[in-house]
């Protein structure tokens, strides 16, 4: 057979599953290299998990946090994107099994497929609280936040309503200090039907402080923060059970049930279930066992990186960072045994900070060679690090828009918003021109309370 025909030769396949940041990162380290890459994910979207919390208390569209993964093509010709789900694993055969039907093989496949919410066993807490995973998830908060408030300004005005947040780490402080901003600068314009001293934010937290890895001075400023705005934290205090229609608390060994409309849930995450039919050695939490290089254990040509991965002897956190870094590694790692060459040293996590947001020009930091930030300072950069790590310029310049409309245009009030179901008065009632309830803006509400304060008061009898 003369070379002519000869088919020219197969290129080794690197399969990477899960286009989340580690996954994403890995894909585009391989793009130089010698390989056909395939990316698989069950959504043909990247979502930024970081503000999904913006998306659930209405400030930004689903779309400004999505980016669409076969975009990835526009600048990488040696990658293809596959949407399915991985149902199975075959490491001697070195196949994966796709919902559908489909079969994939690899040469070297990359995990980085993340994790979900963990529930802790705690009884009605799957069923009826709302995580914060997902771009679904994000939207079910919203809409149920709307519902609730649109059925309260009819049939609501005589009883409280609550929003529980489960968690007081980063994503929790954030949810609730979200929620009580909502409340506390648009409600009165957009609901005036609605007391907003009756429309209560809890934050449930098991430990006795908040955002447990900061600083204890900063752990304190948002505390603080978070009472500012009229969060009602619930330290120390235990979930015991979550049901249709609240939260079942315990504090210092007393039992208290909290009614509530919707529950965030934002305590602790925990490998995918299928993760257990992939042969792969799985240890605390579900994630998969790790060496120095991030290569699963026991598996020679299987890397395991990003929140759904462990290393024993060095786990690290499940940030976005450890998974960016890792997704970098491995990408060197295969490059260089394709090649021939030595393997990099092993992985070595350089950890850049952490940081968390508790609303409107709080905020709290602690970033590699700075010192401990807070406040205004702390904000800045929290805001300018998001929208820079955002996939795509659109998503940027959206996500800038947005923000810029929420915190410093407080006057606009405009939600972004989507279906509810229609209201039903639950008794007969006739809507009149009538009186506002309570005067909507702040500077109004502060003229009418100082107009009362000064008229003359009628002798009493």
């Amino acid at each position: 057979m003369s070379a002519s025909t000869q088919s020219a030769p197969k290129r080794p396949h690197v399969v990477v599953v899960g286009g989340g940041f580690g996954g994403i990162a890995a894909v585009r380290k391989l793009k130089r290299a010698d390989v056909d890459v395939t990316l698989i994910d069950r959504h043909n979207y990247n979502t930024f998990n970081p503000l999904l919390y913006q998306v659930a208390t209405a400030s930004l569209n689903p779309g400004d946090i999505t980016w669409f993964l076969r975009a990835i093509r526009a600048k990488q010709s040696n990658v293809r994107f596959l949407k399915g789900t991985v149902t199975a694993m075959d490491h001697a055969a070195k196949t994966l099994s796709l919902d559908g039907g489909l079969d994939v093989k690899y040469d070297r496949l990359v995990i980085a497929v993340g994790v979900t919410a963990n529930f802790f066993g705690i009884p009605g807490a799957d069923e009826y609280s709302l995580p914060l995973y997902r771009r679904s998830q994000a939207l079910a908060v919203r809409d149920r936040m709307f519902a609730n408030l649109e059925d309260a300004a009819i049939n609501g005005q005589d009883r409280d309503l609550r929003v529980v947040v489960v968690g007081g780490g980063a994503t929790g402080v954030e949810t609730a200090g979200a929620f009580a901003e909502m409340r506390n600068n648009d409600m009165p314009t957009t609901y005036p039907e609605l007391d907003t001293k009756r429309v209560h934010i809890t934050l449930v937290e098991m430990l006795p402080h908040v955002l447990g890895p900061f600083h204890p001075k900063l752990r304190d400023y948002a505390r603080k923060s978070l009472d500012k705005r009229g969060v009602d934290l619930r330290l120390g205090t235990a979930v015991k059970e979550v049901r249709e229609d609240g939260v079942l608390v315990e504090h210092d060994g007393q039992q208290e049930f909290l009614p509530a409309g919707i529950v965030v849930w934002a305590s602790g995450i925990t490998a995918h279930s299928t993760v257990k039919d992939w042969g792969v050695p799985q240890g605390r939490g579900g994630r998969i066992e790790t060496d120095e290089h991030l290569r699963v254990k026991g598996l020679e040509d299987v890397y395991a990186i990003g929140d759904v991965s462990v290393s024993p002897d060095e786990p690290l956190p499940q940030l976005a960072q450890p998974a960016l870094q890792g997704g970098k590694h491995v990408a060197k790692v295969i490059k260089a045994e394709l090649e021939g060459k030595s393997a990099p040293k092993r992985f070595k996590y350089k950890d850049k900070g952490t940081m968390a947001t508790i609303g409107r020009s709080s905020a709290v930091a602690e970033i590699k060679f700075l010192p401990r930030l807070k406040g205004f300072p702390a904000w800045i950069i929290w805001v300018g690090l998001h929208i820079a790590t955002l996939l795509g310029n659109r998503n940027r310049f959206a996500t800038l828009i947005n923000l810029t409309a929420k915190y410093l245009v407080w006057g606009s009030h405009n939600a972004i918003v989507g279906e509810t179901p229609p209201v039903v008065a639950l008794k007969p009632l006739t809507v009149d021109a009538r009186s506002p309830l309570k005067v909507s803006s702040r500077s109004a509400r502060k003229t009418a309370e100082a107009q009362a304060a000064a008229a003359p008061k009628s002798p009493t009898t």
